[in-house]
């Protein structure tokens, strides 16, 4: 089975789903907020399509981004051009990541860190970000803990999506592996295009998930270096997380 990586399909479906500016739960405001004193080069990372990076383009910030996916990124700059702006935009992964600016601040919103399934290469991306992080310089991102699925394949759910055209799009979720142990799920992705009742276009993506306790991820970051680690919950600056469903934001900083 062939599998693709934030493919075509995925991306026709995040973009309908994830507008420029489109807030969840209150993100693009509380990174707007603690961003803004900004007066460097700041990188997005995991940038998809730029629902986040190109607020903060217009709120005139010197933002860059940086994702693996190229359907991703091309849908970002068409954004960008859609309205005028100019990014520099970047085709990489985290774990390999070398790019020529050191920047003020990086983030990286939606939970998109723990799409790095492998612990290990979560580490080295980790280490990627803390060295193209300028001294004092901080590291801003959320995550969150996963919900207790514990049947796996079956058809968890689906969904469809209307495009503009009139061409439509379901997408089938079925969870396929969940090792609470090893902290980590599996999500197989069916995405099929239609139109006029015929089949145009199918797409397979594994979507892996990562996770880690507020705790656990804190001694991580400390264990690669970052001090002054403030932990947050739900987009509300210093709010102590107090359960599990809650989204954590982290805060942390490169040394002088």
């Amino acid at each position: 089975m062939s599998f693709s990586y934030y493919g075509e399909l995925c991306t026709e479906v995040y973009d309908l789903t994830k507008k420029v500016g489109q807030s969840i739960a209150g993100d693009i405001d509380y990174y707007l907020k603690r961003l803004e004193n900004c007066q460097g080069p700041i990188l997005e990372a995991m940038a998809g399509s730029g629902r986040v990076l190109i607020s903060l383009l217009e709120a005139g910030l010197q933002a860059e981004g940086v994702d693996y996916s190229p359907d991703m990124l091309a849908s970002c700059c068409r954004r960008c051009e859609e309205r005028g702006l100019q990014a520099k935009l970047y085709q990489s992964d985290l774990q390999t990541l070398s790019l020529p600016t050191r920047y003020e601040a990086i983030l990286i919103p939606a939970g998109s860190f723990l799409l790095i399934e492998n612990r290990e290469q979560s580490v080295l991306a980790l280490q990627r970000l803390y060295e193209h992080l300028q001294p004092g310089g901080r590291l801003l991102m959320d995550i969150f803990l996963p919900e207790p699925r514990f049947e796996t394949g079956a058809s968890t759910d689906t969904s469809t999506y209307a495009l503009p055209n009139g061409d439509t799009i379901t997408l089938q979720r079925t969870l396929v592996e969940a090792d609470f142990l090893r902290q980590y799920t599996v999500t197989h992705l069916r995405y099929e295009k239609w139109r006029d009742g015929k089949l145009l276009q199918t797409e397979l993506q594994r979507f892996a998930l990562r996770w880690y306790g507020v705790e656990e991820f804190k001694l991580l970051l400390a264990d690669i270096g970052f001090t002054d680690i403030v932990v947050s919950a739900d987009f509300v600056y210093g709010q102590k997380p107090v359960h599990a469903n809650q989204t954590f934001m982290f805060e942390a900083v490169r040394p002088l």
